[in-house]
């Protein structure tokens, strides 16, 4: 990708009639820099770079929407694959086990997660990392836009990140994304006690012809996993994590309770109540009926 963005950088600056050093001197930097881009060696552009490029060169914004592409290039192969494989998914599943997922990040409290890494390089680095997270978000307004299913550990809710204006935004985005067609979201409470996921975030993909990946992340790791049985462990272990979180409607509930308590003090409905009004909206859409304790789950099919 860096090849192919340089090339492109040579083409429209050769179609302009500059000079590398004249397109040097317009984008403020220095001409063995241009060189470097047309080349594919060295560093490769930042952001801003790239984005005062598509401007003087007049490319309509091609070379923005090539950048993210050359970015995940720093990115090791696994990763790569992850997330070549999560623009083509049709069903994402997602555990969250400390921050909010990246798919539903506002952009202060993206920079506020991102921020935290102790190997930023700068305010700069920082600013790309913001730019490519959010970038990603554009596959939930696209037509072939996936299903998004959002289990948050209730840590989620409860640890502010940023300052308490950052993290209301974030919790009212929450809401907001519940009530988009495709998106569901619920709240795995923390009286469910030990689960399976507990090590760290899980994400599962499911492809168009119905291949699934899972990838598994921790604060200093991320594994991907495309073995068949391996997912259908995960996939398994997701199942049960939807089965004993709140129904969707009382996790809209818990997450605005919160949002409106400053972070405290949100109730948590006692497993009996939760399971009695799971059962109410189960039965009212037909879906899937829970067994004791809500670990085993069967379809229930309407009558003609």
């Amino acid at each position: 990708m860096a090849a192919l963005f340089g090339s492109r950088v040579r083409r429209l600056r050769t179609a302009a009639g500059l000079t590398q050093a004249e397109l040097g001197e317009r984008t403020h930097v220095v001409s063995t820099r241009i060189t470097q881009i047309e080349r594919a060696s060295g560093a490769k552009p930042t952001f801003e770079l790239a984005r005062t490029l598509d401007t003087v060169l007049e490319a309509d914004s091609l070379l923005v929407d090539m950048w993210p592409y050359v970015y995940r290039e720093a990115f090791p192969d696994w990763s790569r694959a992850f997330m070549a494989y999560s623009e083509r998914a049709v069903s994402i599943r997602e555990y969250a086990a400390q921050v909010v997922p990246g798919l539903l990040q506002t952009r202060d409290y993206a920079r506020a997660v991102l921020s935290l890494d102790p190997l930023l390089s700068g305010e700069q680095q920082l600013e790309e990392r913001v730019t490519a997270r959010l970038g990603r978000q554009d596959r939930l307004r696209s037509p072939d836009r996936p299903e998004l299913w959002v289990v948050l550990d209730e840590a989620v809710l409860r640890r502010p990140i940023g300052s308490h204006s950052v993290m209301r935004a974030q919790l009212y985005r929450l809401l907001e994304a519940a009530a988009e067609p495709g998106i569901t979201v619920q709240v795995l409470p923390f009286d469910q006690g030990g689960h399976e996921a507990m090590g760290g975030s899980l994400t599962l993909l499911t492809l168009p012809r119905d291949d699934e990946v899972a990838y598994k992340e921790g604060a200093d790791f991320g594994q991907l996993v495309e073995e068949p049985q391996d997912v259908k462990h995960y996939a398994l272990s997701y199942d049960r994590l939807r089965a004993v979180s709140l129904p969707p409607l009382m996790s809209l509930d818990m997450i605005r309770t919160v949002m409106e308590g400053n972070h405290r003090g949100a109730s948590v409905p006692s497993r009996s109540e939760r399971r009695r009004v799971a059962q109410e909206q189960l039965q009212q859409s037909g879906g899937w009926q829970l067994r004791r304790g809500g670990r085993r789950y069967t379809r229930r099919r309407r009558r003609p």
